[in-house]
């Protein structure tokens, strides 16, 4: 199914593009979530009417965008949470806001909230990559350390294996990059076009 996104998803496509996906991740998850539309011909045309806009808007923050990538892209931020004793899974959770008041206060950048290309709040203790939408031309990725109140972070682990408890249970971020790809591949079956996110144009 072709949708038009409204958000970045990771591994799927930036806002305003349009991406191919799974039937049952765009019902089931993005339209319920207000995170993509369908891309019908109202929409599309209705995008085409937005592009102009977005573009010029584009073009006077791009050198903007760029400096923030530099400062920030690679780096590293810790954010601590409360756990029980010896357990990974939070009380409470890491959410998109508390990660862009970190870059703030670690690197002086300002990020907004939705730049961060978190679908699901963090909820365990881990190492995770995170991408920051900057632009439509630029990204960032961070590496986000989630520690408890003693500085642990979990089981050993690497960004790319994402934070899992002590039964092996995957993180929420590893899940959702996991079902990302997966919807994504699961589209190419279809006979339509293929799966990378393009312009909406």
């Amino acid at each position: 199914m072709k949708v038009i996104l409204r958000q970045t998803i990771a591994k799927v496509g930036k806002s305003g593009q349009v991406a191919n996906v799974a039937d049952g991740f765009a019902r089931n998850f993005l339209f319920p979530r207000g995170l993509a539309v369908p891309a019908t011909r109202a929409n599309l045309a209705q995008l085409e009417k937005e592009q102009a806009a977005v573009e010029a808007e584009a073009a006077k923050t791009l050198d903007q965008a760029k400096a923030k990538a530099e400062k920030i892209d690679g780096k590293t931020i810790r954010l601590t949470g409360k756990t029980a004793p010896g357990q990974t899974k939070l009380f409470g959770s890491i959410t998109t806001a508390d990660i862009a008041e970190a870059i703030q206060n670690d690197f002086g950048v300002e990020v907004e909230r939705h730049q961060v290309a978190l679908l699901h709040p963090i909820r365990r203790l881990g190492v995770y990559e995170i991408l920051i939408d900057l632009h439509r031309q630029v990204d960032a990725h961070i590496r986000l350390e989630v520690a408890d109140e003693h500085g642990w972070l979990g089981l050993p682990q690497t960004a790319e294996q994402g934070a899992k408890d002590e039964t092996g249970e995957e993180s929420a971020q590893e899940t959702l990059e996991a079902e990302a790809e997966a919807t994504v591949e699961a589209s190419a079956d279809q006979p339509e076009e293929g799966t990378k996110a393009s312009d909406g144009e």
